[in-house]
């Protein structure tokens, strides 16, 4: 997933530590993992460049990518757009996943159902005034005494608890995850072009290879 990204990811020239190496002088070239970008604050801050997306049951983000971009090769973009570093637990499960997750985390379906905690529903007095917002996290048998200014009195409110299992509770979670962000097609370019000029290395360092390479010193000479 996302190897068209590490195209523009510029390479690194370290010293080799494989055991089968027969110079002190062996370089290998890898990917330098720390170089990374991050979309420009004028775009990621301004919810024009971005429409909302609900993932659905099994959908990956090239599945995302080829239907909003029509290549699965900007899968990449749908990661970056929301600032997912790793899709694997970033990403929403999918219902089987879903299951096997819950039944290993609490251990049987049956504790699955148990009692997570307990919210409040919400409260309002005479004048439809909200005195208890819904979703407080609350004992069971929570009560409260607020005043009530149509009857100028105070009022107890109670039996105002709802039960939220581990498995609401978990697909709460879910949910969150399915909520996501994608980049409008039409900004695709200037993703792209900042990805092209951003990654690569500039001129100047003693490291400078070229463009896309840069070269570590060998310690081990200096030893």
């Amino acid at each position: 997933m996302a190897q068209n990204f590490f195209r523009y990811v510029p390479n690194f020239e370290y010293i080799s530590r494989l055991p089968n190496e027969n110079s002190i002088g062996d370089y290998v070239q890898v990917k330098n993992l720390f170089k990374r970008v991050k979309l420009r604050p004028e775009i990621f801050s301004d919810g024009t460049y971005f429409q909302r997306y609900r993932i659905l049951d099994g959908e990956r983000p090239d599945f995302i990518a080829d239907k909003v971009y029509g290549d699965s090769k900007y899968d990449w973009v749908i990661l970056l757009s929301n600032n997912m570093i790793n899709w694997e637990t970033e990403w929403p499960l999918t219902q089987d996943g879903f299951y096997n997750y819950t039944i290993s985390k609490y251990g049987s379906e049956q504790n699955v159902f148990e009692t997570h905690h307990y919210e409040t529903r919400e409260v309002r007095n005479y004048a439809n005034k909200v005195v208890c917002p819904k979703g407080l996290e609350v004992p069971q048998n929570f009560s409260f005494v607020f005043f009530d200014p149509n009857t100028n009195e105070e009022r107890v409110a109670t039996n105002i608890t709802d039960e939220i299992t581990n498995y609401m509770y978990e697909e709460r979670l879910q949910d969150k995850k399915r909520q996501i962000y994608v980049l409008k097609p039409k900004y695709l370019p200037l993703v792209i072009d900042d990805m092209e000029n951003l990654l690569p290395y500039k001129p100047g360092s003693s490291q400078y290879v070229s463009r896309m390479l840069v070269k570590g010193e060998d310690s081990r000479l200096f030893t």
